[in-house]
């Protein structure tokens, strides 16, 4: 990451855009070349550990991806606002948005399954729903085991002279 002072590092505020961002867009590779797909997602954060988990139909082109090779990338965003400013230059989008890169697993053990869709119904609705192994058994669903991340907050230029004055009153 360039801009070290826009990178979100507090658990909490990850953690916070996981919940708010709606659409993971996976990135694969399909002989050599990239693809990209967007899809509904669940996570799990253990131990500081993040999990993603997505859902597919039983066959389709992103899953013959997968199994060729299930090297992926991922990036999410939320709070997406553009702001203007007094020069072209000056207009920008603030945001917070989450990327890394990890392994797709497709995942077959039908407790996990069930555990994958309950957590991703939770992110996606906030509610919680059970599910059966009939009911996984129509599913693919695809692990991503993370494997480095980052999070980052760009913030609008009154944000960041908010900040900055911040800090300097704190300096004195």
């Amino acid at each position: 990451m360039t801009r070290r002072e826009f990178e979100v590092t507090d658990e909490t505020q990850i953690l916070d855009i996981l919940d708010r961002s709606r659409v993971l867009h996976l990135g694969l590779v399909d002989k050599g070349q990239p693809y990209i797909v967007p899809m509904n997602y669940g996570y799990a954060m253990e131990d500081g550990r993040l999990t993603l988990y997505l859902h597919s139909a039983m066959t389709g082109y992103k899953l013959d991806v997968i199994r060729a090779d299930p090297t992926c990338c991922f990036e999410m965003e939320c709070g997406v606002e553009p702001f203007e400013g007094k020069l072209p230059c000056q207009y920008g989008v603030t945001y917070y948005s989450l990327m890394g890169r990890g392994t797709a697993v497709l995942v077959d053990d039908p407790a996990e399954k069930i555990r994958a869709m309950t957590l991703l119904m939770k992110a996606q609705t906030g509610k919680d729903f059970e599910f059966t192994e009939k009911l996984v058994r129509i599913v693919s669903v695809i692990r991503i085991d993370v494997s480095e991340y980052t999070a980052k907050h760009r913030p609008t230029p009154a944000q960041l002279a908010e900040a900055a004055a911040k800090k300097a009153e704190e300096m004195h």
